[in-house]
């Protein structure tokens, strides 16, 4: 295992510091104070049908209930779309594919990419800094295993690593989370991170976001990637890592 990994190994047996709970939630804060704005901005209403979705029929609810108010107070609840998913995308809370969801629903197929792509992005980047402060101590008791092939992997193909962060957001090789809470810990450049981010994520992003057009005909998750659409997801992500397997020979 790399040496700055042992060395960083250490850290698991510490909790984190005071000023390291304090940095995490200071971002808290701030995430709560730009929903209130927004809240308060918006017409008095019984809002009880907020809440994070958990299930297709959380998210029925949620889109029918939100339809009425995107036309008349769009702003609002596209910043408060891009605080929510963010911040989820931030503190690695699942149930972001819901939201990837809602955006087909509510904005339509080139709008609600985009808006996943910039959310996702977003967030994903928020994560990668936050763990910079706080993200060894917790990385190293969630998934030490993952961790030392991850250094492993990304050491070897450091001269491509390019195409191979692209091909771990198209396929599911290692989960987001952990790749947005790990690379900062193992030396991926940020904008090699941003890239592969930015451009890796709109396959699936795509796939999601069509799918929510039609959400009244999803009976669960799994009905979002039919055959022909995980053949094309792993056909780009064969694409995008050959290079890597090329150079490695």
């Amino acid at each position: 295992m790399d040496a700055s990994v042992a060395d960083n190994g250490e850290r698991r047996k510490y909790p984190l510091t005071a000023w390291e709970v304090t940095m995490a939630g200071l971002v808290v804060f701030g995430f709560v104070i730009g929903l209130a704005v927004v809240y308060l901005t918006m017409p008095a209403s019984d809002y009880s049908f907020l809440k994070l979705p958990r299930s297709l029929q959380d998210l029925q609810i949620l889109r029918d209930n939100l339809e009425s108010y995107t036309s008349d107070y769009t702003v609002q609840v596209l910043v408060g779309y891009c605080l929510v998913y963010i911040f989820m995308q931030t503190f690695m809370i699942p149930g972001t594919i819901f939201m990837s969801l809602l955006a087909g629903a509510l904005f339509g197929v080139l709008k609600g990419v985009a808006l996943v792509v910039f959310t996702a992005t977003a967030g994903a980047s928020s994560c990668f800094f936050l763990s910079k402060i706080i993200g060894r101590p917790l990385i190293f008791s969630i998934w030490p295993d993952k961790l030392i092939f991850f250094q492993s992997q990304v050491a070897k193909r450091r001269s491509r690593l390019l195409n191979y962060m692209l091909f771990l957001r198209v396929t599911p090789t290692l989960p987001n989370t952990f790749i947005n809470v790990a690379s900062p810990i193992v030396d991926v450049p940020y904008h090699i991170f941003l890239l592969g981010t930015v451009v890796g994520i709109i396959p699936a992003a795509y796939v999601t976001v069509r799918a929510g057009i039609t959400l009244g005909e999803l009976q669960s998750v799994g009905d979002l990637y039919d055959t022909q659409s995980i053949v094309t997801l792993f056909l780009i992500g064969v694409v995008t890592v050959t290079p890597t397997l090329v150079s490695s020979k």
